[in-house]
């Protein structure tokens, strides 16, 4: 079934937001100011774009409803494309980067040249990466450049199905893992979140479009506004990421 054909619900005071795991902190704390702006009510529908049934494609290719998605750009784009997402109104609202951690009172890894990174990899134990664009940098791009790649990989731990990286960390399931920081900054029970270094880091774009289902077209496309406004700048950067607008 064409998504633009799925019928809607019941119109409602719903305000429906999907959005990636990198974003969702700064959602969480802007929500409250989205919500007083579109006088609705905030409904998170799901924080993955990971994998499986109930990642964000899934669930858009579904027809399920959402007003306002959140994504890394070049998905966003794809579901312009595909007729997923609106490109009216569709923006830029901050820049992500990737870094590592370690579980609570572990000592602090030596990640602070390309050549200390990769002996601290080749000496863990268990190394966790998610299913999301961080994931793909580390395990396609990052490994082959520090040529660690074969001997990394069979102690690696996909971490998929909107599941965090960090709460692995923080059970000793792994011994390091890779993510956004702003998607391991808010997990309990992990130390030492460091940015890679800048000549091996992958900053990630993330922006905002009104969902093809979208049931409040014109609220979200002021929420996005808002979003990328230097107003939300300072939440924004809280979250551990570089806004687009301020």
């Amino acid at each position: 079934m064409n998504p633009m054909d799925a019928v809607a619900p019941p119109r409602d005071d719903s305000f429906r937001v999907m959005t990636s795991g990198a974003f969702t902190a700064a959602h969480v704390r802007l929500l409250p100011a989205v919500e007083r702006l579109t006088g609705l009510r905030g409904v998170t529908v799901t924080t993955s774009i990971g994998s499986g049934d109930a990642s964000i494609p899934n669930r858009l290719k579904r027809g399920e409803v959402a007003d306002l998605v959140i994504c890394d750009d070049s998905i966003v784009q794809g579901f312009i494309r595909e007729g997923l997402a609106r490109a009216e109104g569709a923006a830029p609202l901050a820049r992500s980067c990737v870094g590592l951690a370690v579980r609570a009172g572990a000592p602090a890894p030596d990640i602070s040249t390309a050549e200390a990174l990769r002996e601290t990899l080749l000496r863990a134990r268990a190394i966790g990466y998610s299913a999301s664009v961080s994931g793909r940098y580390v395990t396609t791009e990052l490994f082959q450049r520090l040529g660690i790649h074969d001997q990394v990989m069979p102690k690696c731990l996909f971490v998929g199905n909107g599941q965090r990286v960090g709460t692995f960390i923080a059970s000793g399931e792994v011994e390091i893992g890779f993510q956004q920081v702003s998607e391991l900054l808010p997990i309990e029970g992990i130390a030492h979140i460091t940015p890679l270094p800048e000549a091996l880091q992958k900053y990630t774009l993330y922006s905002a479009a009104v969902a093809a289902s979208a049931v409040h077209p014109e609220a979200a496309l002021k929420a996005i506004r808002f979003l990328a406004s230097a107003e939300a700048a300072a939440d924004i950067s809280a979250t551990g990421l570089e806004p687009a607008g301020g």
